[in-house]
């Protein structure tokens, strides 16, 4: 229910049993940072050479923790691997990055998803450009990650919790 301009009416929340939280709602990131890195580029410079296109290998995962009342710690991990069609590999790229995150004035039935879609959804643009330039200096043409539904990585992690896949998502 809106009024003309768009917003929620006064008290909307009130009808639903909800009560309303005062004040803005947002995920102030208070420091980001990679937590590790690790490049590995076994079979330079003849890797460097490949005639055949390789087999780019991609997986995510991104989790939290509490570290303070009401501050966080997500952390991002993606493997990028690259490989010959013989299934050896030409590189591996392992990234965990992180930031710390305090959550203001989110309701707790909405800490989850803010924790582990939304706050993901502000880092992977670091992450993105930080593997791009990793890769590019390894003497590949760098990889640019594909646009990742952190939400989707969600609804696996909740249904392997329930006993039904995994939980990582590999593109």
């Amino acid at each position: 229910m809106t009024d003309n301009d768009g917003k929620a009416p006064m008290g909307a929340g009130a009808a639903t049993g909800e009560t309303p939280v005062a004040g803005p709602r947002h995920i102030a990131i208070n420091a980001q940072y990679v937590k590790d890195l690790s490049f590995e580029n076994p079979g330079a410079p003849a890797a460097l050479l490949q005639p055949q296109p390789p087999e780019l290998q991609l997986s995510f995962d991104a989790n939290a923790g509490t570290f303070a009342p009401n501050q966080y710690e997500v952390i991002l991990g993606v493997r990028v691997m690259l490989r010959t069609t013989k299934g050896d590999n030409l590189f591996m790229l392992e990234l965990t990055y992180a930031a710390a995150v305090s959550l203001i004035n989110v309701e707790p039935a909405n800490v989850t998803e803010a924790l582990l879609v939304e706050t993901p959804r502000l880092l992977f643009p670091f992450v993105r450009a930080l593997v791009a330039e990793v890769t590019g200096d390894g003497g590949y043409p760098p990889v640019y990650l594909p646009i990742f539904d952190f939400k989707e990585l969600l609804r696996r992690r909740q249904a392997a919790s329930a006993g039904q896949a995994p939980a990582a998502q590999t593109v």
